[in-house]
C-alpha cells in the first residue's frame, strides 16, 4: 500500500490536475474552430464512435480518419491517446489522427476506460480489444492489416510498447494473449515522451530535482493507474521497458521503434532506456531529442520542433512501412 498523501499534497495535487485536464481539453476545442482544422479541406472523412467492443459503451469506441485520395489498400495506424491514464480520449486527439491520414494512412484513433475508476489493466484489456478488431476491421475501411502501425504519446506510448511485447513475446495475460493470437505483428511501433515505467515514479527524484508541481503530475499518473490494481495482477505490462531491458529475445521480431521526446520533458531518462534495450536486443530504433522541448511537444502541429518531429516520424514510417 502507497504512502497516504498529507492534505496539503492532496489539495496541491487537485488543483495541479484540474489546471492540466482544463488545459488540454481547452486546448483540443479551441483548436477545433480553426479553419485547417477541418478534415475535409486535407481530402480527409472522419467515420466517428465505431464499436470495438461491448455496444454503448463510450470508452469502447473509436473513430476512423479515411485519406479519400489515396489508392487502397493504405497503410494502417492504430492511435492510443495519453492523458495518464486518467483523462483525455479520441476527441482530444483528433490533431493525431488528422496528421497521419493527410499522409495516406487509415486512421484509428480509440478511447479505452480510464482510471482510477479503471485501474491497471483496464486500459490495456481495451486496447487489445482494440488490436484485434483492427486487424480484423481495417480492411472494410481500405487498411491493410498486414502493414499495422501503433502509435501514441505518453501514457498512449506505454500502451502502445506494451502492445507490442504483447503481439511478439508469448505471454500468459488475457490481453496479451488476445493480440499474439491474431498473428498480426505491427510493423512499426512510435511511442512519443512515453511514461515506460508506472511502478516507480519516484526514481525521477533520484536522478535530479524536479519540481513539486511536476513530481505531482508523475506520481499522481502511478496512483491513479495503479493503487486499484488487483494484488494478483502482474504489473510487468505497466512497465514495458523494464521488459524489455530484461533481455529476452521475443517468439516473434519485434518492429523498429522511432522514440522522439524533447529535452524539458521529466519523462526524458525513460525514452532514453527504451533506446537503449532495444539496442541491447538489435531492434532498430531511432531516438530523437528535441532541444528545449516540452512534454508531448509535437502536438502544437504549427510550431518548428512539431513540424520537424513529423518530418521525421514520416520519413521513418516510408522507409519501414511504404505506402
Amino acid at each position: 500500500m502507497r504512502a497516504e498523501l498529507s492534505r496539503t499534497a492532496q489539495l496541491r495535487r487537485a488543483v495541479g490536475a484540474f489546471v492540466v485536464d482544463n488545459f488540454f481539453q481547452g486546448s483540443a476545442r479551441l483548436a477545433r474552430l480553426h479553419p485547417e482544422s477541418k478534415p475535409e479541406r486535407h481530402g480527409v472523412e472522419v467515420v466517428r464512435d465505431v464499436a470495438y467492443g461491448a455496444p454503448g459503451a463510450n470508452h469502447h469506441l473509436l473513430d476512423v480518419y479515411l485519406p479519400r485520395a489515396h489508392k487502397e489498400p493504405r497503410p494502417v495506424v492504430l492511435y492510443v491517446h495519453g492523458g495518464g491514464f486518467r483523462i483525455l480520449s479520441k476527441d482530444s486527439h483528433w490533431v493525431m489522427g488528422l496528421a497521419f491520414a493527410r499522409r495516406g494512412y487509415v486512421v484509428f484513433v480509440v478511447n479505452y476506460r480510464l482510471a482510477p475508476r479503471h485501474p491497471y489493466p483496464a486500459a490495456l484489456e481495451d486496447c487489445a480489444a482494440a488490436y484485434q478488431w483492427v486487424a480484423q476491421n481495417a480492411g472494410r475501411f481500405g487498411g491493410d492489416p498486414s502493414r499495422i502501425i501503433l502509435a501514441g504519446e505518453s501514457a498512449g506510448a506505454n500502451l502502445v510498447t506494451s502492445m507490442t511485447i504483447a503481439a511478439a513475446y508469448e505471454r500468459p495475460e488475457p490481453f496479451a494473449r488476445k493480440i499474439f493470437e491474431t498473428g498480426v505483428l505491427p510493423r512499426a511501433t512510435l511511442p512519443a515522451c512515453g511514461i515506460l515505467q508506472v511502478s516507480d515514479t519516484a526514481r525521477f527524484t533520484r536522478k535530479k530535482q524536479i519540481s513539486p508541481y511536476i513530481f505531482d503530475r508523475v506520481q499522481e499518473v502511478e496512483h491513479s493507474y495503479l493503487d486499484g490494481a488487483h494484488p494478483s495482477v502482474s504489473l510487468d505490462l505497466a512497465d514495458p521497458v523494464c521488459v524489455l531491458e530484461r533481455g529476452h529475445a521475443p517468439a516473434r521480431p519485434l518492429p523498429p521503434f522511432f522514440l522522439p521526446c524533447g529535452t524539458k520533458d521529466p519523462l526524458l531518462d525513460d525514452t532514453r532506456r527504451l533506446g537503449k534495450a532495444l539496442d541491447a536486443l538489435g531492434v532498430k530504433n531511432e531516438v530523437h531529442i528535441y532541444p528545449g522541448e516540452v512534454h508531448a511537444f509535437h502536438a502544437f502541429v504549427w510550431r518548428p520542433a512539431a513540424k520537424a518531429c513529423w518530418r521525421e516520424t514520416y520519413r521513418f514510417l516510408d522507409e519501414h512501412v511504404p505506402g
